[in-house]
C-alpha cells in the first residue's frame, strides 16, 4: 500500500475504488458536503478537456454520487516568474477547453483577481468535493497543501502529466539507466487508451456565476505583469493547435526522428513541449499516437524508440527528480562529487565573463551560442541539442557555477514557452552539475563535468545553417517552413 492509499478507509465506500487509482492522492478524506449541487474539477497544470485523467477522475465521482461537474480555473496574476509571453499561450487555450467541454456538458468557469477565490467558488456552486491536478513543483505543491488545510470538503489531486504515476516511485531515482527498466514496466498498465464517460448529469447552473470571457485578454488591467517579454507567432496555445502539431509530426518527422533529432538546423523533433508545460496535450495522447505509427509500419522502432525515451523516460525522469529535491533550481541540488570538482575549480580564470543583460541580447563571441539564445527569445523555445551547449557556456562564462546556475534559470523561465518546468531544471542540472551524469576528464573550470565545445558541437550537425535561420533573416512566422 503507498502513501497515497494509506487513508482510503475515510473514503466513502461508493468512492473507494475511484480513489484507489494510483494516479489519485487523497489529499483530504471525507464524506462530500450533503445535499451539495455539483463536482469541481479545479484545473490548474492540465490545461485541457480531452484525454486529462484529472478531469475524468472527476467526472467518475460525479456520476458516482449522481451530481454534474463543473471545471473552474483561476487565472493567477502573479504566478511565479509568468510573463506576457507565457499568459497570452495560456490565453489561446482557454477557448479550445470551453469548447471541448461544451461538448462534453460540463461547466467551465474562469476568474480572475481579485474575485477567484476558489473556497468562493466552492461556497456560490454547493460543491460535494474537489478534484485537483498534480504539480511536482515547489510552490504549486505548497498552494495544494494549504488548501487541504483550509477545505472542509474532501480534495483530491490526479497525477494527469505523466504517463505513469510518479507516486508509484517513492525515492529519488539517480540515473535514467536505474530508472527506466521500472518505468517501463509499469507502461502496459497505464500507456493505454482510456474510455471517455460522460457525465450522467448535465451542468445547468441555478443562478447566472461570474465567469471571464475565455476570449478577451485575461491579463487587462495587471500593472504588474511584465510585458516586456512579447507573445511569439511561432507557436499557438491550446489543444486544438497541439493536436495538429502531434498530426504533422507523426505524418512528417518522426520515421528519421532518431537520425534528425540531433540536428537543430533541420529540426525534426516535435515541438511539443510549450504543450507539454502548459497540459495543452498529454503525454498518453503523444506516445500513443507514435505507438500507432509504428504498429501501421509507418515508424521504425528505432525511431518509435528513441522519441519515447525522450517523452517518457527523460521526462518523467525530471518529474521524478523535482518531486525528490528540494532545490531542484539551483546550485544546491549538485550531486557531492559534482559539488566538490566544480567548488575545485570555481575559482579558475575564466578567458571571457558576461552579464546576464549582454546574453539576454545575444552579445557573445560564439556566434553558435548567440544563435541558440536568438531561437530562446525569438521562438520561445530552443532544439534541446542546443539546450544543452547553451547552458554549460554558460557555466564557462559566469564568475562562479552557483551564479551560473542561476542565469540559466533566470533566463529559462523568462523566455522559454516551456520554462518554469521539471524538464527545464532537469536539464540545467544535467548540463551544470552533472546530474544524472557521471565524472569525466578533468579540465579548468568544469573539473570532471562534461565539456562541449564550440568547434566539436558545431561540426555534429550544419551549424551555419542554424546560425543563418537564427541570424534575424527568417520571421517567426517562416522559421518552421525554412527547412
Amino acid at each position: 500500500m503507498t502513501s497515497q492509499q494509506a487513508n482510503h478507509g475515510d473514503v466513502p465506500e461508493a468512492l473507494r475504488k475511484i480513489a484507489a487509482n494510483p494516479r489519485v492522492l487523497v489529499r483530504r478524506s471525507g464524506e462530500p458536503a450533503p445535499d451539495a449541487k455539483c463536482v469541481v474539477y479545479w484545473m490548474q497544470r492540465a490545461e485541457r478537456a480531452l484525454d486529462n485523467p484529472a478531469l475524468e477522475i472527476a467526472v467518475e465521482v460525479a456520476n458516482a454520487l449522481d451530481l454534474p461537474v463543473v471545471t473552474y480555473f483561476s487565472v493567477i496574476s502573479n504566478f511565479p516568474h509568468a510573463n506576457l509571453r507565457h499568459y497570452a499561450f495560456l490565453n489561446q487555450g482557454l477557448a479550445d477547453i470551453e469548447e471541448d467541454l461544451q461538448q462534453r456538458q460540463i461547466g467551465f468557469i474562469v476568474r480572475r483577481p481579485a474575485n477567484n477565490s476558489l473556497q468562493t467558488l466552492l461556497a456560490e456552486v454547493n460543491a460535494a468535493m474537489v478534484v485537483g491536478d498534480e504539480n511536482p513543483c515547489r510552490e504549486p505543491e505548497r498552494w495544494r497543501r494549504v488548501l487541504a488545510g483550509r477545505l472542509r470538503i474532501p480534495y483530491w489531486t490526479v497525477d494527469a502529466d505523466v504517463v505513469v504515476p510518479s507516486g508509484i516511485f517513492q525515492k529519488r531515482m539517480y540515473a535514467l539507466h536505474i530508472f527506466k527498466p521500472k518505468l517501463y514496466a509499469e507502461l502496459p498498465k497505464f500507456l493505454v487508451k482510456h474510455r471517455v464517460v460522460n457525465p450522467h448529469r448535465e451542468w445547468k447552473p441555478s443562478q447566472s456565476l461570474e465567469s471571464f470571457p475565455v476570449r478577451e485578454d485575461v491579463t487587462q488591467g495587471w500593472k504588474a505583469l511584465d510585458r516586456s517579454v512579447q507573445p511569439v507567432e511561432s507557436f499557438t496555445g491550446g489543444t486544438h493547435a497541439a493536436l495538429k502539431r502531434l498530426r504533422d509530426f507523426v505524418n512528417k518527422d518522426l520515421a528519421a526522428y532518431d537520425q534528425t533529432r540531433n540536428h537543430p538546423e533541420v529540426d525534426g523533433t516535435s515541438r511539443l513541449s510549450p504543450y507539454l508545460h502548459f497540459g495543452h496535450i498529454g503525454p498518453i495522447t503523444i506516445a500513443l499516437a507514435v505507438e500507432k505509427a509504428f504498429k501501421e509500419g509507418t515508424v521504425p522502432q528505432a525511431a518509435r524508440d528513441s522519441y519515447i525515451s525522450e517523452l517518457i523516460g527523460w521526462r518523467e525522469l525530471a518529474v521524478n527528480f523535482v518531486k525528490f529535491t528540494e532545490n531542484y533550481d539551483s546550485f544546491d541540488c549538485a550531486e557531492p562529487w559534482a559539488r566538490k570538482t566544480l567548488l575545485e575549480h570555481a575559482r579558475d580564470r575564466r578567458e571571457h565573463l558576461y552579464t546576464i543583460e549582454q546574453l539576454e541580447h545575444s552579445e557573445t563571441y560564439d556566434e553558435l551560442w548567440n544563435a541558440a539564445q536568438n531561437q530562446m527569445v525569438k521562438f520561445g523555445w530552443m532544439h534541446n541539442y542546443m539546450r544543452m551547449y547553451w547552458a554549460k557556456k554558460i557555466l564557462e562564462w559566469l564568475p562562479n557555477p552557483a551564479v551560473a546556475f542561476d542565469t540559466c534559470v533566470t533566463l529559462n523561465d523568462r523566455y522559454f514557452l516551456d520554462g518554469r518546468d521539471p524538464n527545464g531544471y532537469a536539464g540545467i542540472a544535467w548540463s551544470i552539475v552533472g546530474k544524472f551524469d557521471r565524472p569525466w576528464f578533468e579540465r579548468p573550470i568544469f573539473g570532471t563535468i562534461r565539456y562541449m565545445s564550440g568547434p566539436s558541437t558545431g561540426k555534429k550537425f550544419n551549424s551555419k545553417k542554424y546560425i543563418q535561420k537564427m541570424s534575424g533573416d527568417f520571421t517567426q512566422a517562416t522559421f518552421w517552413a525554412q527547412e
